[in-house]
């Protein structure tokens, strides 16, 4: 394997002014890293007040007639929270699912005897991901700003993925069996991620610093894609035969959670704004069973699991 990632700010179009001040932002927060030369663009002059936060595509409850009848800055509201939440998801899950998952890897606590190449990449992933924590900090900073509404990310529970991951390595039987839960956690988490962010669409009536704060993410995540593909497939093949099956079911849990509308951090936006038959919308929304997974692109950890030959073993519906 040959890695070639010398990390500077993430990589950016200089002619995008939006996302220029994204990585302006960033350089003037963490100014060891790089110097700006030339004057810095404004985050908050290039908010578009009169743009969506979010997609309504993205809202569970986007076709309920709570929503639709509700007074139209309690909509807008919403759609703010959607952003707050999303960044609140991107930033918990590359905190505190990815970065302990590729810990695990930098001091080979699974005993694979993976090296200084792999080492030195996850090392650098690592300190991509506090990058990708402060993009959306400040993607999240500067909607508070300009739409003047506070929306702490303290008033949100843990997230969905988090929340999964902590219940399933409580339950594993052994500190092995938990460090395995947490590796697959992040391997599906950083595979998968792409996806995720791909749901923030190119569409001209969002948000143009949410947009931009999504692409300059999204063109990381495909190199630490590529990385967290190899190294799982270089872990599974040191496995025994019961720690192979603790992994398979690891990712089958972590899929789970990972597709998954967080309905919980719904019903406290709701409760939060007041939204009037808000909890029964909610609920409403929940129990549809028409409805489809918000992330339903698994197609990188299905490809590793097929070259491991274990796709068919696993007791997910890849379809």
């Amino acid at each position: 394997m040959t890695i070639d990632n010398a990390h500077a700010l993430p990589e950016h179009d200089p002619n995008d002014p939006v996302e220029s001040a994204v990585v302006a932002r960033l350089a003037r927060n963490w100014g060891q890293r790089a110097t700006v030369k030339k004057p810095e663009p404004d985050l908050d002059a290039l908010f578009d007040l009169d743009k969506r936060d979010y997609p309504d595509e993205l809202l569970p409850f986007a076709d309920h007639d709570s929503f639709r009848h509700a007074p139209e800055d309690q909509q807008n509201r919403l759609r703010a929270w959607g952003w707050i939440a999303f960044n609140k998801n991107v930033m918990d899950i590359e905190q505190y699912v990815v970065n302990p998952g590729f810990d695990l890897v930098a001091h080979d606590a699974l005993d694979t005897g993976i090296g200084d190449t792999f080492a030195v990449a996850v090392h650098e992933a690592m300190v991509d991901e506090q990058y990708h924590t402060l993009m959306h900090l400040n993607a999240s900073a500067v909607t508070r700003r300009r739409r003047g509404w506070a929306m702490p990310n303290n008033a949100l529970p843990d997230v969905l993925t988090l929340r999964r991951q902590r219940a399933a390595t409580a339950d594993a039987a052994d500190p092995r069996k938990r460090a395995i839960t947490t590796f697959a956690f992040m391997t599906v988490a950083e595979i998968s991620i792409s996806s995720y962010l791909d749901l923030i669409s190119e569409n001209e009536a969002i948000q143009p610093v949410n947009r931009a704060t999504v692409r300059l993410h999204n063109r990381d995540e495909y190199c630490h894609a590529s990385i967290a593909d190899e190294i799982a497939g270089v872990v599974y093949d040191t496995l025994g035969p019961d720690d192979r099956r603790h992994l398979l079911d690891g990712l089958v849990d972590a899929m789970t959670a990972f597709s998954s509308n967080d309905y919980s951090t719904w019903r406290t936006i709701v409760e939060v704004i007041d939204l009037h038959n808000g909890q029964t919308m909610i609920d409403d929304a929940e129990h549809d069973t028409g409805r489809s997974a918000l992330v339903q692109d698994f197609g990188g950890i299905h490809k590793l699991c097929k070259h491991l030959g274990v796709a068919g073993e696993m007791s997910f519906d890849w379809a």
